[in-house]
């Protein structure tokens, strides 16, 4: 039986390419940097998740991330890098403007509440999320939330899910499923924990080798059958 259920916000529980979108083209009207085309977002989410896997790799820190990523957008596009930083600091409150849930995924969050604990696992910042999951109603909802910089370590690193299971008490970690749309953060953090992993997999993708996967949903409300509910 699973009791215990650890959300993604990014991609699973929020629309993040939505949001994503806004805040570039917002920002880049904010910082008279012109328009931001399709083939430019396109090019930035490359490399975002580029900058980011990095990061899961232990590669880079994440101020690395954050900077690094307008860096090497901005330089590719003839602008001044050097705005790397406020852009930043902008983009993360930015994120939170936009808020579009996936799958009714407010109602789905309700009927699981007190048949299974709930908690947000996630690599997002601290002024990113908490933002979001304030505007969204999904922080208010959950019995915890667990961001990777207030930790200090990284999904899927196995440190950052043993800080969870310390906050949040002993538990049997075969009663424990994370849900995400990431492969390499929250399915092999799963694996890396021990623990039940459930892809968000919305676009059907084929599910690739070298990942323990138990579930696969294109729909979060596909959960109500996992859990028996």
């Amino acid at each position: 039986m699973i009791k215990t259920v650890l959300w993604d916000v990014d991609g699973t529980l929020l629309d993040f390419e939505a949001a994503q979108a806004a805040a570039m083209r917002t920002l880049f009207s904010e910082f008279g940097l012109g328009p931001c085309a399709d083939e430019m977002l396109a090019r930035y989410d490359a490399i975002n998740h580029s900058f980011w896997q990095r990061l899961e790799r232990g590669e880079i820190t994440k101020q690395q991330v954050l900077i690094g990523r307008f860096e090497q957008f901005f330089k590719e596009y003839g602008i001044d890098p050097a705005v790397s930083v406020p852009y930043n600091d902008r983009y993360q409150l930015c994120l939170g403007d936009t808020i579009v849930h996936r799958d009714d995924c407010l109602s789905l969050i309700d009927l699981l509440k007190g048949r299974v604990r709930q908690y947000i696992v996630s690599n997002g910042t601290v002024a990113a999320q908490t933002k979001k999951l304030d505007r969204s109603g999904i922080g208010k909802r959950m019995d915890g939330v667990f961001l990777s910089e207030e930790l200090g370590a990284e999904k899927p690193s196995p440190a950052f899910f043993e800080k969870v299971f310390d906050a949040i008490g002993p538990v049997d970690r075969r009663e424990v499923m994370i849900v995400g749309d990431s492969l390499t953060s929250d399915m092999q953090g799963g694996m890396n924990a021990g623990i039940l992993t459930c892809w968000y997999n919305r676009k059907g993708a084929p599910v690739p080798d070298g990942y323990r996967i138990d579930y696969v949903i294109q729909s979060l409300n596909e959960l109500l059958s996992i859990l028996g509910i």
